[in-house]
């Protein structure tokens, strides 16, 4: 057998095992995804409902999730790294580094914990973690697999997020525009075969949309106002992130973990108390804005909209910096879809034109989300793919790159890329 031949052979049998673990990493990022979102969803609806009735257990249950939190982490997770989606960037530009197992557990529970108590974050950036650590330990089963590292964990990812959000598309294009910035023939291969297992995984389940609406119609006379939207999201998501930066800078100064612990929780059971639709994901106060889209203009909804607009960053920031497990995910998309639902309402009533509050509470949750984590395709095909509609791909695309590039002139980083200084 000549020396091509047998390089084809090895490259065949490479791509065979590629295919393989795909799909195993594929099923098994879906699976986790879909369990975790369901579980968290109706533990937070449990929970939320019970304080509701008896409001002095928000007292209770921020200092409760926050201490079970930190108990795991100092007895169970022996204080071991966490950093996140940035403990991501850091493996897949090592070739030492990888993602340990016991992040698969540490940041489903963590995540869990976090958000059916009150922590006002998502389990979006568990997943995602959790996911690419599947691709990770998959990755060093074999030496087979060392030059794959990155396009496994990729594929994790990418599974990860269709799961969450019933979008294939979303899923590659969040682990080509976020994780990897690196398209190749493998990575392809890898993050199309996850994702194809997930969406089929989806059907069998019959997996519903987080937000299944009717998009109507829209007008291109709407597009400077979805242009000016594209521009608010862009500068309330650099509000968003500084706001990050900053709690996390001032927990810092703390130099015990229950002293960020106590002060977090205090200031989480505040907030929850006297502003409720703050609790968890807030993914159940978006839907009740979003069935009742077309309020009237006064000065309580006008208050009541800024004071969530404020409040939620600040309430984020505070649940990750006292030790919650979560990102900015599903804030950016409640701070989005208020943003474009005040939006709406006040150019209705203001300037006497007619754009449809509906559509800029969609519009709005891209825009924010594209401006926060620097992904605007990611953004305009997750957002399709929770609405189960396609109808607003051209404006998703206006808000979404509006937003982006607004937020970058503003302030270049995002929560994922920034790095503190060392004094």
């Amino acid at each position: 057998m000549s020396i091509a031949a047998v390089r084809k052979h090895i490259k065949l049998i490479r791509l065979r095992k590629l295919v393989v673990v795909s799909i195993i990493i594929g099923f098994l990022a879906a699976f986790l995804g879909l369990v975790l979102k369901h579980i968290t969803e109706h533990y937070k609806h449990l929970l939320f409902g019970q304080s509701q009735e008896n409001w002095i257990l928000l007292l209770f249950f921020p200092i409760f999730s926050l201490s079970i939190i930190s108990l795991l982490r100092t007895y169970l997770f022996k204080k071991k790294e966490n950093k996140g989606i940035k403990e991501i960037f850091i493996t897949i530009h090592s070739k030492r580094k990888n993602l340990p197992a016991y992040k698969i557990p540490s940041h489903i529970i963590n995540g869990f914990l976090t958000v059916i108590f009150g922590g006002s974050t998502g389990i979006e950036v568990s997943t995602v973690v959790a996911a690419a650590t599947i691709g990770s330990v998959a990755q060093q089963k074999e030496n087979l697999f060392a030059r794959y590292k990155t396009q496994l964990i990729c594929a994790g990812v990418a599974a990860g997020i269709t799961a969450l959000f019933c979008s294939p598309i979303a899923g590659v294009l969040f682990a080509y525009e976020v994780i990897s910035k690196k398209l190749n023939k493998s990575f392809v291969i890898a993050c199309s075969i996850s994702v194809a297992v997930a969406s089929l995984l989806l059907i069998i389940l019959d997996e519903p949309s987080m937000f299944p609406l009717k998009i109507t119609t829209w007008n291109y006379t709407a597009i400077p106002f979805f242009i000016l939207l594209g521009l608010l999201a862009g500068g309330i998501s650099v509000y968003f992130t500084k706001t990050v930066m900053f709690c996390k800078e001032k927990f810092a100064l703390l130099k015990h973990d229950h002293h960020r612990l106590i002060v977090g929780a205090v200031i989480l059971s505040i907030a929850l108390l006297f502003v409720p639709e703050l609790y968890g994901d807030g993914y159940h106060t978006i839907n009740s804005a979003l069935i009742d889209s077309n309020p009237r203009l006064s000065l309580t909804f006008i208050l009541g909209t800024v004071l969530l607009l404020i409040l939620k960053p600040i309430i984020t920031s505070v649940t990750l910096a006292a030790g919650g497990d979560g990102g900015v995910f599903a804030p950016s998309l409640f701070v989005g879809a208020f943003l474009g639902l005040l939006t709406a309402v006040l150019l209705n009533t203001i300037s006497g034109v007619h754009v449809i509050p509906l559509n800029f509470m969609v519009l709005g949750m891209a825009a924010v989300l594209s401006a926060s984590i620097h992904a605007p395709y990611t953004s305009i095909f997750l957002l399709c793919g929770l609405i189960n509609d396609y109808s607003l791909l051209i404006p998703l695309a206006i808000v979404c790159l509006t937003a982006k590039y607004t937020a970058r002139a503003i302030y270049p980083n995002t929560v994922y890329t920034f790095t503190p200084q060392k004094v």
